[in-house]
C-alpha cells in the first residue's frame, strides 16, 4: 500500500547544524525520520539533557511532529526520551532539541552526528470539551489501571 502524499515541513539549518544531515527516512517503509545530534554530550546514569539538533522547523497547521526514542539505543544502552512521545506544535519555531535520559547503569556518550531519535509527522484532531451531568454507561465503567486484566483465559 503506497504512502499518502508527503507533507512539506520547512527546515532552517542553524549555524551549529552545518554539515549534518537533515531528518530523513532510513528505509522506504520507515514511519519515523532519523534525527541526529548537533553536539557532543555524555549522559551519566540517571542524567537528562536536551540535545541540540542544529535546526528549527515550521510544521504546517493541522499537524504535529512526534519525537520518539530509537529502539536500539533503548535496548542496548538504556537511552530513552522521558516525555515520549514528545510533541512539537505547529506554532513552535525554536531549535528542535531532543530530551534524552540515561536509564542505564553506565555513562553514555552522544557524539555529534549520532542518530538520537525519530520524528513522526502526524495530523492533529482538535477537540471541543462539553460539560455534562452524567456520562453514558459502558461495560468497563470507571475501572482504571489494570481493570481489564492481563490474561484472556
Amino acid at each position: 500500500m503506497p504512502f499518502s502524499d508527503p507533507v512539506s515541513v520547512a527546515v532552517k539549518r542553524l549555524p551549529h547544524g552545518e554539515g549534518l544531515p537533515l531528518p530523513a527516512y532510513a528505509t522506504a517503509g520507515a514511519a519515523g525520520l532519523d534525527v541526529v545530534a548537533a553536539e557532543d554530550v555524555t549522559l551519566a546514569p540517571g542524567a537528562r539533557h536536551a540535545v541540540a539538533t542544529g535546526f528549527a522547523i515550521a510544521i504546517p497547521a493541522g499537524y504535529e511532529v512526534q519525537v520518539r526514542p530509537r529502539s536500539g539505543l533503548a535496548l542496548k544502552h538504556g537511552i530513552s526520551l522521558p516525555n515520549t512521545p514528545g510533541t512539537i506544535d505547529s506554532d513552535y519555531r525554536g531549535e528542535l532539541k531532543i530530551i534524552m535520559i540515561n536509564l542505564g547503569s553506565e555513562a553514555f556518550a552522544i557524539v555529534r552526528g549520532d542518530r538520537i531519535a525519530q520524528l513522526v509527522v502526524a495530523p492533529v484532531q482538535t477537540a471541543h470539551f462539553v460539560e455534562v451531568a452524567e456520562l453514558d454507561e459502558t461495560v468497563r465503567g470507571a475501572g482504571g489501571f489494570g481493570s481489564t486484566g492481563v490474561r484472556t483465559a
